[in-house]
């Protein structure tokens, strides 16, 4: 992140790649030890549950399959029956425990990363000692932000269903394209809302706003660079779900792959993903400088800078004022 503020707004898709390389490259230490803390245990959580969900659900699907084959008043359908509550039990809070880690390792994450490639703009000393005990506290803010898109999410999805289901119910004749152009429009929705929520996350850490504020905030950052962001999210997610197809093909449904093999694919799929979610939270925040260049904002860095130290406890809270984004002419 060396390059003069004014030129960070002509950094297109390939310009933002290239940036995200070269900090990784650059500070590859400290990127390392980040990654090998959170990522790292992110990623092999999120492959786990896929074969242990996978393996649950499977005897869930065999206990229902003995199931149907006894008499409803048979001592053996009774035993079954408790058998295959105690099962969905367990699945539902596998997912449950599952969803709550992946939280909190995708918060620790974000926070981390985000926070990182602040120092190394604002040129601070950055050990990863320092980092990891700033992300418990930006974590914090991080949640709030969550909970208010998680929200918005809910109600979002809930209006969108009903919407949807009425458009089957009352469209008549036109209501299989009624409901291909509402669900058109809810993807397209459910997507803007997903790049405002990776924006806000950057915004949470490197300024006061948090929760409602940043969302808002990332709503007018985005403007002028939808296009931009849109097709990097639209990427990462191609590659998540290619690893995932990947993962589900040859490792977890591969019975007739040898043990190696599998091995060996698994380990692939594993290393691919960490440098995919370290590469996501890279970008999501040099996009972040991107559209603050864009509309003529500047961080000064020694605002920035004392606002990364607030985190620290080594400097007293600044006014909103001080750290928001002055406006500079171009």
């Amino acid at each position: 992140m060396d390059r003069e503020q004014e030129d960070i707004q002509f950094l297109g898709l390939f310009g933002i790649y290239r940036e995200g390389y070269k900090i990784i490259i650059s500070c590859r230490k400290i990127i390392s030890q980040i990654t090998l803390a959170l990522i790292l245990p992110l990623s092999f959580i999120f492959l786990a549950h896929i074969e242990i969900s996978t393996r649950l659900f499977r005897h869930i699907r065999y206990t229902e399959f003995q199931l149907h084959r006894y008499n409803h008043d048979s001592q053996r359908y009774k035993r079954l029956s408790d058998v295959l509550s105690s099962e969905w039990t367990e699945y539902l809070l596998f997912k449950v425990s599952y969803f709550t880690v992946l939280l909190v390792l995708s918060l620790l994450s974000t926070a981390a990363v985000v926070y990182t490639i602040a120092c190394i703009y604002t040129a601070r000393d950055l050990t990863f000692k320092k980092v990891m005990s700033v992300v418990p506290k930006v974590w914090k803010r991080l949640m709030v932000t969550f909970l208010i898109i998680f929200a918005a999410f809910f109600v979002y999805n809930f209006i969108s269903i009903f919407v949807l289901i009425s458009f089957l119910f009352i469209g008549g004749e036109a209501a299989p394209y009624l409901f291909i152009i509402g669900l058109m429009i809810y993807i397209i929705g459910f997507v803007y809302m997903t790049i405002l929520w990776q924006l806000a996350s950057v915004v949470t850490v490197l300024e006061e706003s948090y929760g409602v504020k940043a969302m808002m905030k990332s709503k007018n950052l985005i403007k002028g660079n939808m296009w931009v962001a849109l097709i990097i999210f639209f990427k990462l997610n191609l590659g998540l779900f290619g690893i995932q197809i990947l993962f589900q093909i040859f490792v977890v449904h591969g019975y007739s792959v040898d043990l190696w093999k599998k091995i060996l694919l698994g380990i692939l799929c594993f290393l691919l993903l960490v440098k995919l979610i370290l590469f996501g939270l890279v970008t999501q925040t040099i996009i972040y400088f991107v559209c603050k260049s864009y509309h003529h904002e500047n961080i000064d860095k020694s605002s920035l800078s004392d606002h990364l130290e607030v985190y620290l406890g080594e400097y007293e809270p600044l006014k909103s004022k001080d750290v928001q984004l002055e406006q500079y002419q171009v």
